[in-house]
């Protein structure tokens, strides 16, 4: 189904009349680009299946939301977001290991983003972050949120994005030195 050509406005119709077989083919049709998303937030497929699992619960309880004059893709992509934060929230704040930490006043700019090639394959190393750390890192890099935003969305203070941030760069340079470490023994 992710070749042929869909016509969106159908489909969400029958998705707001009920219609299983809308729904299903609304699934579908975005399973791979939700699934992608997903995958940024989660330490694995299954944990990512889940997300969307529950972003597409969101999105067929709350579709007459949805805005006809904007994107679809944008409207469901706010959805997966907030499904991964709330997944996290659920699933991780009582770990101690995971823990938000806070630092004073901590400048994002103090380090440096990793020097990424354009062939490297960042999601297996964004993976091995802690959720935290992962989370903080995604919305404020690649989703371009600010800090006061991320603070408000994940409910902690601007100062522990900052930290969770600064933690982050500094995990993933470890890992991705790591990782280029050992693919040059093997060369």
């Amino acid at each position: 189904m992710p070749e042929e050509k869909i016509n969106l406005t159908l489909i969400l119709q029958g998705c707001l009349r009920g219609s299983r077989n809308s729904q299903r083919k609304l699934y579908e049709y975005f399973y791979g680009y939700a699934l992608n998303i997903c995958l940024h937030y989660s330490r694995n497929r299954e944990e990512a299946v889940e997300i969307l699992n529950d972003a597409f619960l969101k999105v067929f309880t709350k579709l007459e939301q949805y805005d006809p004059d904007y994107p679809f893709r944008g409207w469901l992509r706010r959805i997966l977001i907030h499904s991964a934060i709330d997944y996290h929230r659920r699933n991780h704040k009582h770990a101690p290991h995971l823990e938000l930490m806070a630092s004073a006043d901590v400048a994002e700019e103090e380090i440096p983003m990793p020097q990424i090639s354009p062939d490297e394959d960042l999601l297996p190393i964004l993976q091995q972050l802690t959720p935290a750390y992962r989370v903080v890192f995604i919305l404020f890099v690649m989703e371009s949120y600010k800090h006061h935003e991320i603070a408000e969305m994940l409910n902690i203070s601007v100062s522990t994005s900052r930290s969770n941030l600064l933690r982050a760069k500094e995990k993933l340079r470890a890992l991705l030195e790591k990782g280029r470490g050992k693919s040059a023994k093997t060369n």
